[in-house]
């Protein structure tokens, strides 16, 4: 963007200033400490047009709604429509989340993100050995339709888009969804959403899986068709660096194993016979907003232009909305101390606002208690607050990308996307995502970053307020939430009457056919809406699956 003439003569410019600055570092020098971001990028003194000598900017930058994206995925961003609001929740019975739900709503959320406690992630019904001591405890305890109902009950499915953060029971979720708005009288052609359904992640770094990869792929290759004939406004899978940083991840990490996850699912897609165009529209994608701002906000906007390459000149992808790298945030879990809790509050407002800077689409804010318990009302209601002040407060929403331009950010936003690239070429030697996490590169690569960091922070080279500097005494919390025991009775109870009331014969009739399903290649989709349908339990369906594809075992990293 500078001729030859003007870039010498700011090298000149600035041997001259950095011959200053020395005379200056003499008499005071800078802090003892490593000048690099989270993910250990150096950092220099100050950037100029130096920084990026070959940057392009039709090339590398472009208008905010024009390849290669990296300014936004709409022309006018949030002038036009701000993101999404959203405050993930869920916990105890379908009845109690209902009304938190409710309560969100009539604070100004406008989406929905509902958190499913473990035994529904994993597959286990609430009466499952397996279960005890898990119903309702991270999220809420869905049985069978009967409790996807009573957890919409009011809530008009037409006018709010839902993101349900479950992965390998995803298509039977999505189905219970479908299943509830039908009986609001809601097609399925007006639903709006997002299911997570990113199974690779969850053998990377989360662990809620069920099936092995192979079964797993197919599962979710088969939701892809099914949305892309039925559910056309559905985003079909929201592919998750989420999970990878709250794991220990880089920021450079983040975007390298979720994007090399993307094209995994991309070629899944393509072997089983899908246009790349019929569904790449719809994929969405899910990121961390760690501490590191400035890091965080080139991240996003190099995962945005590296995605958008990679669909053009990999996959071939035509239309505009295949190229568009859309994501919603949440801040990071991980950040949050358990000392001094009020200090999330800080920190949860600079990772939002490296969220809204970096063009995101949808946001979830973290209360400041969560670091001991799923969080109380004021700690959500602050947590959503946070979002509105931004919005309408700060001015950031103003104009799009507002530090695109800034010599530090673009320098940067090109330092994470040649490094993420450097790991997708890497991944692709390996024979792409399936085979890298089967040989535990990725586990591996997230293990050892973990570790680095946490080594730092028990060294003190890496300061947390509260945590390893500026402690003091504090009281015990009061007021956090706490999930009655009793509500696995209660689910329970509920599953005895659901069953003894169904058409078991109908269960029993569905069961057969989706087994059948399972074992041949037809699309699983509409067998599971039928079993569904059916009234038959999540257990009952994934133990039907678990007959014929069997269970994952995890790789050793050691």
């Amino acid at each position: 963007m500078y001729d030859s003439k003007k870039l010498k003569e700011i090298e000149q410019s600035e041997a001259a200033w950095a011959e200053k600055t020395q005379k200056v570092l003499d008499k005071r020098p800078e802090r003892k400490q490593r000048f690099q971001t989270l993910s250990g990028i150096p950092l220099e003194r100050a950037y100029t047009p130096l920084s990026a000598p070959d940057c392009d900017y039709m090339r590398d930058l472009g208008f905010p709604g024009s390849y290669p994206y990296t300014r936004g995925v709409q022309p006018t961003m949030y002038r036009g429509r701000f993101w999404t609001m959203r405050q993930y929740a869920g916990f105890a019975s379908a009845e109690a989340s209902n009304k938190r739900y409710k309560y969100l709503l009539e604070q100004g959320q406008t989406g929905l993100s509902v958190a499913f406690d473990l035994p529904t992630q994993i597959g286990y019904d609430s009466d499952h050995p397996m279960a005890r001591g898990e119903v309702g405890k991270v999220g809420v305890a869905i049985d069978s339709l009967g409790d996807l109902e009573a957890l919409f009950d009011g809530i008009p499915l037409d006018r709010v888009s839902t993101s349900m953060t479950i992965n390998a029971p995803a298509a039977i979720l999505l189905a219970m969804y479908v299943q509830t708005a039908a009986k609001q009288g809601v097609g399925a052609e007006k639903l709006q959403g997002t299911i997570q359904n990113d199974i690779l992640k969850e053998y990377a770094a989360r662990g809620t899986y069920i099936f092995p990869p192979g079964p797993s792929m197919r599962i979710i290759t088969d939701t892809f068709a099914f949305c892309s004939q039925h559910i056309p406004k559905w985003n079909t899978i929201s592919i998750s660096g989420y999970h990878i940083r709250e794991a220990g991840s880089t920021a450079v990490q983040e975007v390298a194993f979720t994007l090399a996850n993307g094209i995994a699912y991309v070629e899944a897609a393509l072997q089983a016979g899908l246009k790349v165009d019929d569904f790449a529209p719809r994929l969405s994608f899910f990121f961390n907003a760690h501490l590191d701002f400035f890091e965080e906000v080139a991240k996003f906007r190099a995962a945005r232009r590296l995605w958008a390459r990679i669909m053009k000149e990999r996959f071939d992808a035509k239309l505009p909305k295949s190229l568009m790298l859309r994501f919603h945030t949440q801040t990071a879990g991980c950040s949050l101390t358990a000392q001094q809790p009020q200090n999330n509050i800080v920190r949860v407002t600079l990772q939002a606002l490296s969220a809204v800077l970096g063009g995101t689409q949808s946001l979830h804010t973290n209360s400041m208690d969560e670091a001991f318990s799923l969080p109380s009302e004021e700690a959500v209601q602050i947590a959503l607050r946070t979002q509105q002040v931004i919005a309408y407060e700060s001015g950031v929403a103003n104009t799009v990308d507002p530090l695109g331009g800034s010599f530090y950010l673009e320098r940067l936003t090109n330092e994470i996307e040649a490094r993420a690239q450097a790991y997708i070429d890497q991944i692709d030697k390996k024979g792409g995502a399936v085979a890298a996490i089967e040989q535990g590169y990725i586990q591996k690569e997230i293990q050892e970053s973990a570790y680095t960091h946490q080594k730092a922070v028990e060294a003190g080279e890496e300061i947390v307020v509260g945590l390893n500097r500026f402690r003091e005494e504090e009281a015990p919390p009061k007021n956090l939430l706490r999930v009655d025991p009793a509500v696995r009775e209660s689910q329970v109870t509920k599953l005895k009457k659901l069953k003894a009331e169904r058409d078991n014969i109908a269960v029993a009739s569905a069961m057969k056919a989706l087994k059948k399903c399972a074992q041949g290649n037809d699309n699983l989709m509409p067998s599971i809406m039928e079993a569904v349908s059916r009234y038959a339990t999540l257990g009952e369906i994934c133990d039907t699956l678990r007959e014929v594809f069997g269970e994952y075992r995890p790789v050793s990293t050691l």
